[in-house]
């Protein structure tokens, strides 16, 4: 397997945590659950920019997202304010595109000065090594997405949507992704034990090069498996159900659910 690209060591500073998170899927089901579910977000990363010395997305944030040359969809201004906030004072916010925002191109990075990465990077954390991503498309199966990614991936994809006017294009989008396993997936209620495409990913990959922790999103289902001795996989959720995440404090990382523990943090 081909080792993953290796991002700068992040130092974690005493008394400093980093932060993960994903599948916000901003827009679904409708806009007035979504703007719930986005205030809620916005809590959450308030109470984290207390002592976060970064925070992670990992992907998904948007139930669907396409930046034309002049426009992007409408709507998420509290998040974007918030990130806005929240790296003009320094926190590092670090963004990985899902399956359903990987049409997402410079506007984060010249706007908000956030990096976006469309596949999965190994970092050494405070004293950790660490590989993360979305996790879409990894591991065995999943044939028929796969083949879609690589079509919607495609520049001349890109190209072609783009010609299409935003009002037509983004309500193809988002009738398009009403049908997506955020609405319908049984499964994603569903631990499939040794099957589970993420796990096989993680374990393959933890025989080239040991990593402490494999962090992903998209699998939608809390999750903290062991991968090997000293090594586990966490996946992080998602915020329609769980409102859950990950909180490394430099000795280990573990999941948490807002709100649902912290009070209003």
């Amino acid at each position: 397997m081909t080792r993953p690209p290796q991002l700068p060591d992040l130092a974690l500073p005493p008394g400093r945590k980093v932060y993960f998170a994903s599948d916000f899927h901003l827009g679904a089901p409708d806009a007035a659950r979504s703007l719930e579910r986005e205030r809620r977000i916005v809590r959450w990363l308030t109470w984290a920019a207390q002592d976060a010395a970064a925070i992670y997305l990992l992907g998904d944030i948007f139930d669907f997202w396409f930046e034309y040359k002049h426009a992007i969809p409408r709507g998420f201004i509290r998040l974007q304010g918030k990130l806005a906030e929240l790296t003009d004072a320094g926190i590092p916010v670090i963004f990985f595109t899902g399956n359903h925002d990987m049409w997402m191109f410079d506007y984060f990075t010249k706007e908000l000065g956030i990096p976006i990465y469309r596949h999965p990077v190994s970092q050494r954390i405070g004293g950790h090594q660490f590989h993360i991503g979305h996790g879409d498309g990894l591991g065995p199966g999943d044939h028929t997405y796969k083949v879609l990614k690589r079509v919607f991936a495609s520049p001349l994809a890109q190209w072609l949507f783009a010609r299409l006017h935003p009002n037509l294009g983004i309500g193809i989008a988002n009738h398009w992704s009403r049908h997506s396993r955020l609405q319908n997936g049984e499964a994603d209620s569903t631990y499939f034990g040794e099957d589970e495409w993420l796990l096989q990913y993680c374990r393959e990959l933890e025989q080239a090069y040991h990593h402490e922790y494999y962090v992903f999103g998209h699998r939608h289902l809390p999750l903290d498996v062991a991968v090997a001795p000293g090594s586990r996989y966490l996946n992080l959720g998602e915020w329609v159900n769980y409102c859950s995440y990950g909180q490394y404090d430099g000795t280990e990382l573990a999941l948490r659910h807002f709100e649902a523990e912290k009070g209003k943090g």
